[in-house]
């Protein structure tokens, strides 16, 4: 038997009483009837809850490796300390014993084991099969009452949104059987073009039976054909002048490009897949799910598991998996940005529960890796906005005081930026946040004029001369000329900083040169209590490397993993892209034109049917690679041409 090493944590340092002792002789006294095959073991404390549920290939093997205390992380000594008891049931395989531990995990909710909390069932588009004249209604449930089912969709929003922009596109009735039956005159659906009033005859049942097949083919991801049909009818009415029957048709076609141009991504070639990636940040993850069937993005959910702090983000994605797709069928392919421990064994676990071959893959190039870079760019943001909204925000203020040596948690934070493209349509942009997170009303532009402003020479000392225009890509001046402008104002209109309005924090994007010409405007303006802090990036512009540069002191770095580094790491990029917006707009309106303009190789012909497949430039902009290839005249290369012009930064 193995006894407690020399190093190993004292009882009293993890349970009063003699814990790890106790724990240890319960999982020896399991140890002598487990058996040697696969199974799933429980660990349960004092009162017989449990603590841990486990799957092994051999109970045994498994279950005596926590004897070993040497070998175990802090969490699992923790375990090991409260356990007085365990239990196990023995499968006949180990596909088995993980499908009755996801079971198990999803409902005792043991504290030690990865938990997935958020465990709603996800919404369906319902075209129903009991009445001559279908509906198309939202369900949520058993998919038991006849009809045809689309789905899943990431929210109860989304599929409100596509249903509605459906009703428009082929103007099905989503009006209850009883409402429809006792109708003497259309409704206001049908006065607003959301419905074709078969309740009143005014379609027949053939033609609503084409209107049904239509949205059928469309939803099943025919989308392309069933839009190409409508373009070339539209077509044929207006040849014969019919051209009301033509508008009606081409505000059906609109209807289906904005559904379209909601699915921002698509997999080409793909009907059926689950897209699923996780990033791990200050010991918190957030894991985003895309959903695609029929070739369509039906939207998107981000889940934020409760783990460990220090477990990988491997393990972390594994258990999300198999809870996950406890109540939710999985597609035929699923694409993972990560490895799962196990993942041949977790693949099999899944087709068994599928009832089909389910394939996980982990794309590395191509078209499927955009996916996966997608996918983890969202579950960033959403990462970053939990972390700044949540009940640790006080915590990571206090965290951002005891990093910076300041006085209290700050209460006003202001960090800046500038943007341009070799000093044309430069911009400042100050961006603010606090206890409550990002205070949006408090952010500010600033035109960079290079010039000194009659304003400033009450607030700046007689000696101090104004800035010269700043020569292209000066960043060191376009910086003081923001932090003049704004320091210079404070002065005036808050001088007794009454109205909180002035910062406990300032943080500059930048490294010593930007922190040198942030102290000299405030030397300059005979202000010295404003902490000053620049980020610059780490080596090869690494996030998670970042060197943190103060006055008098030498600069340094923080931990990888420290909440504070993430904290700060989004104040950045917020001011980042704060200032790329600003710096895009006016340029946009510098250029007096449409933003279709300015893309190489983009002619009338090819503008009007742009503006034509999507409505409005801003369409063109939201709109996916894939959607962009369907319009007319538009070749691969041209639609990634269009969709880098939006989406890359300058």
């Amino acid at each position: 038997m193995t006894e407690l090493g020399e190093n190993a944590p004292s009882d009293d340092t993890l349970l009063p009483g003699g814990g790890l002792h106790q724990g240890v002789e319960a999982i020896r006294a399991a140890l002598r009837t487990m058996p040697p095959g696969p199974g799933v073991y429980r660990m349960l404390d004092a009162k017989g809850d449990a603590l841990y549920v486990g799957k092994a290939k051999s109970l045994r093997n498994r279950v005596g490796n926590y004897t070993h205390l040497a070998a175990l992380s802090n969490r699992l000594r923790r375990m090991v300390a409260e356990t007085r008891a365990m239990e196990v049931v023995i499968t006949h395989t180990e596909v088995e014993a993980l499908l009755l531990e996801n079971n198990l995990i999803k409902r005792l909710m043991p504290r030690y084991n990865v938990l997935l909390r958020d465990d709603k069932s996800f919404p369906y588009i319902h075209l129903t099969g009991d009445h001559d004249f279908p509906q198309i209604i939202k369900h949520r449930g058993a998919r038991n009452a006849p009809g045809d089912y689309f789905g899943p969709f990431a929210s109860a929003g989304a599929v409100a949104r596509t249903i509605i922009a459906l009703q428009r596109a082929f103007l099905l009735r989503s009006c209850s059987d009883s409402i429809f039956s006792s109708r003497t005159r259309p409704c206001l659906l049908y006065q607003i073009k959301r419905c074709s009033a078969p309740c009143v005859g005014r379609i027949d049942k053939e033609g609503y039976d084409r209107l049904i097949n239509e949205a059928r083919a469309f939803l099943a991801g025919r989308s392309k054909e069933v839009q190409e049909r409508l373009a070339l009818h539209m077509q044929e009415l207006a040849d014969r002048l019919d051209f009301e029957g033509a508008a009606r048709l081409r505000d059906r076609i609109r209807a289906l490009t904005q559904v379209q141009g909601r699915q921002d991504i698509s997999i080409e070639g793909v009907a059926d897949a689950d897209v699923v990636a996780a990033y791990q940040a200050g010991g918190h993850t957030c894991i985003q799910v895309f959903f695609f069937r029929g070739g369509q993005n039906w939207g998107n959910r981000a889940y934020f598991p409760s783990h460990d702090r220090q477990m990988p983000v491997e393990e972390v994605l594994g258990a999300f998996l198999g809870q996950f797709y406890e109540n939710n069928p999985p597609p035929g392919l699923v694409l993972l940005s990560d490895p799962p421990p196990d993942l041949a064994l977790l693949e099999e676990a899944l087709s068994t529960r599928a009832g089909g071959k389910v394939e996980l893959a982990l794309p590395q190039r191509g078209d499927k890796r955009k996916l996966i870079e997608h996918a983890l760019v969202n579950a960033k943001e959403a990462l970053g906005r939990r972390l700044a909204e949540s009940e640790t925000q006080l915590k990571l203020l206090a965290g951002v005081a005891e990093t910076f040596g300041l006085e209290a948690r700050p209460q006003r934070i202001e960090v800046y930026d500038n943007s341009h493209i070799q000093g044309s349509n430069a911009v400042g942009a100050m961006i603010v946040a606090g206890p409550e997170g990002f205070t949006k009303s408090a952010y500010r532009k600033f035109t960079i004029r290079g010039e000194g402003d009659d304003g400033l020479a009450a607030a700046i000392e007689a000696s101090a001369e104004p800035e010269a225009r700043p020569t292209p890509g000066d960043d060191y001046a376009m910086m003081r000329e923001v932090l003049r402008r704004r320091f210079a104002r404070a002065l005036k209109e808050d001088p007794t900083r009454e109205r909180g309005t002035w910062p406990d924090l300032l943080l500059l994007d930048g490294g010593a040169g930007q922190l040198a010409a942030a102290q000299q405007v405030l030397a300059d303006l005979g202000i010295d209590d404003i902490p000053l802090v620049a980020i610059a990036k780490g080596p090869d512009r690494n996030a998670g490397r970042e060197r943190f540069f103060r006055p008098g002191r030498e600069p340094f770095s923080l931990e990888p993993r420290d909440p504070v580094l993430y904290y700060l790491q989004r104040l950045r990029d917020e001011a980042h892209r704060f200032a790329i917006g600003t710096h895009r707009a006016r340029r946009a309106k510098a250029i007096g034109s449409s933003p279709l303009d300015e893309i190489p190789g983009i002619g009338a012909r090819r503008k009007k049917a742009l503006l034509h497949h999507f409505g409005s430039a801003r369409g063109v902009a939201r709109a996916g690679l894939a959607d962009l290839e369907r319009v007319e005249g538009i070749s691969k290369t041209v639609a990634q041409r269009i969709y880098d012009h939006f989406h890359a930064e300058p």
